[in-house]
């Protein structure tokens, strides 16, 4: 990245949250290194959420999508329309995350350049409680859950949580590209840092630039103990959606080691756990369909 006033785009993608947006919005308008350009994508085309975009005190290009094109779409269209629009770098947030200070974007910009990434995330809190982390960080065979498992400040680099306060280079997204419109609900995130890894890039998460995000744990279901997780959303609709993108991650390179542990760890929760063989069977075809690359439901 270059240390001379890149142009950074953030990219927002919101749908009918606009309580919640204005919150991100006004944090995003309040860094001390504010971003040059706003994108915001409304997945809902709501008159709501069009009247706190307008009222965010930001350039801005306002994006209303009659068709709900989830998050990852939601992203897509958001980061090419920033490419469009001449970004140096991309900022990605969601509509229920924001900067947990004024200098989150200032201290991203100053770990890209002092550390050369071409990728930085910050490091993301619960927004009910930041001395934990909102999703985790994996470190090698370990899992952060809190504040106090990380070192106090500088870069843990090769591992972050996607979209949430990641600020990418151009060079970045011509390597990994945009997030696939396929993966809704669940796994965009996690075959975006897929590509991330494979691109050889560097990347990584700077523990002094901080976002504020609600906890990732509520569909996540610890077993042994909490170190063996399960992602069972209660829905079972939204189930079926995930497990088929697991499946299809598990397909993929570099991520099909993942696919044994993952039928252990969901046999023993359907199992042993629930004693429910009728979901584990839905779950094997589900994850199966994935693996087909099937995605009409």
């Amino acid at each position: 990245m270059s240390p001379t006033a890149p142009r950074v785009i953030a990219v927002v993608v919101t749908h009918r949250r606009p309580g919640l947006l204005a919150q991100g919005l006004a944090a995003l308008a309040a860094q001390d290194r504010r971003p040059d350009h706003l994108v915001v994508v409304d997945n809902a085309d709501d008159p709501h959420t069009r009247d706190v975009v307008e009222e965010c005190d930001l350039p801005l290009t306002y994006l209303p999508s009659a068709t709900n094109l989830g998050g990852a779409g939601g992203f897509a269209y958001g980061v090419l329309t920033a490419r469009a629009l001449g970004a140096d770098l991309v900022w990605m947030a969601d509509d229920d995350g924001r900067p947990a200070t004024t200098s989150t974007l200032t201290r991203l910009l100053r770990a890209a350049a002092d550390e050369d990434l071409e990728v930085v995330a910050p490091l993301v809190l619960d927004v009910d409680d930041p001395s934990r982390l909102a999703f985790g960080l994996r470190l090698g065979t370990r899992r952060a859950a809190v504040r106090t498992d990380l070192p106090g400040t500088g870069v843990v680099h090769g591992v972050a949580n996607p979209f949430n306060g990641m600020l990418l280079t151009t060079r970045a997204l011509d390597a990994v590209g945009v997030p696939d419109p396929r993966l809704v609900v669940r796994g965009d995130e996690v075959e975006l840092h897929r590509r991330l890894v494979r691109s050889g890039l560097p990347f990584g998460t700077c523990l002094d630039a901080t976002w504020l995000h609600p906890s990732g744990t509520r569909d996540v279901v610890p077993l042994l103990g909490g170190s063996v997780p399960v992602y069972v959303p209660a829905d079972p609709e939204r189930a079926r959606v995930a497990y088929r993108n697991l499946g299809w991650l598990t397909s993929q390179p570099g991520m099909r080691w993942r696919r044994w542990p993952d039928e252990a760890r969901y046999a023993w929760y359907h199992l042993v756990v629930r004693r429910d063989p009728e979901a584990w069977r839905e779950w094997r075809e589900r994850s199966a369909a994935g693996r087909r690359e099937q995605f009409v439901s």
